[in-house]
């Protein structure tokens, strides 16, 4: 049975709204534990209402400047703001990675150098274990309509690697900096999976990035739009002077997830 307890490390920098699932998650086709970041709406508590949901990898960097690997998203914060706004109220479920796994986890292809893939493992831990378990525990609007997955990175090209492969569960995916680098074999698969024409998918890239992500990403929304996916739900967005950055991420978060949810 799983608690929730908040992150009591004296100088975390998570707000109040995030807890920490106790105890981590085991994942048996990975013969690893988990831990699992919640971040629940201000007025949560206090109403009854259902929220929509965000899937996020790299929890550690999501919340908490104590955990990070090099600076915060500062998710909880921004979302925050945009609920006192009435913007947009958000419940965000931030997976750890995986560690010296964290690459080999977040892809679904093999690498010559990194290693045997162990994404589809990791994205059916995600969808077939932690998805009912936060379903039955908090109040979730369900439907793909509602779910959202996103990540930067290697957390980018699992994202678009989710919402491929699991289009019924997932209506929208933030694909922020991916590594496409990483697996060729990605457009293939992507061109072998159309996506239902309301799925909605958010690309980012910083200026500054490598020649080979900011054009690869280029080519792949090329190839999707050339699929018959309808531009209006693709957002694609390189951002001149912006490099591969945590920061770069948590600026442009807020973004992000208003267009992908709102």
């Amino acid at each position: 049975m799983h608690s929730y307890n908040h992150d009591e490390q004296e100088w975390s920098t998570a707000s109040e709204q995030v807890h920490i699932l106790q105890p981590d998650f085991f994942i048996p086709e990975l013969n690893r534990d988990r831990t699992v970041r919640v971040y629940l709406p201000p007025g949560y508590a206090t109403t009854d209402k259902h929220y929509p949901v965000l899937y996020m990898h790299d929890g550690q960097n999501l919340f908490d400047e104590a955990t990070s690997y090099s600076g915060e998203w500062r998710v909880d914060k921004s979302l925050n703001l945009m609920a006192h706004k009435g913007e947009l109220e958000l419940i965000v479920v931030g997976i750890d990675n995986g560690k010296q796994h964290r690459i080999t986890e977040l892809s679904a292809w093999d690498h010559p150098t990194y290693g045997k893939a162990e994404g589809e493992l990791y994205l059916n831990f995600i969808v077939q274990q932690l998805m009912p378990h936060i379903n039955q525990h908090y109040r979730i609007l369900q439907g793909r309509e509602f779910t959202g997955i996103m990540g930067s990175s290697m957390g980018g090209l699992m994202s678009h690697f989710g919402v491929h492969r699991y289009p019924d569960v997932f209506g929208k995916a933030g694909i922020l900096s991916p590594s496409f680098w990483y697996a060729n074999p990605v457009f293939q698969f992507t061109q072998q999976h159309p996506l239902p024409k309301d799925t909605r998918l958010y690309f980012l890239m910083g200026g500054e990035e490598d020649k080979l992500m900011v054009d690869e990403m280029h080519i792949m929304v090329n190839q999707i739009v050339a699929a018959g996916h309808p531009t209006y739900n693709i957002f694609n967005k390189t951002v001149p002077g912006r490099g591969h950055s945590e920061s770069f991420w948590a600026e442009e978060f807020p973004q992000a997830v208003k267009w992908l949810f709102c």
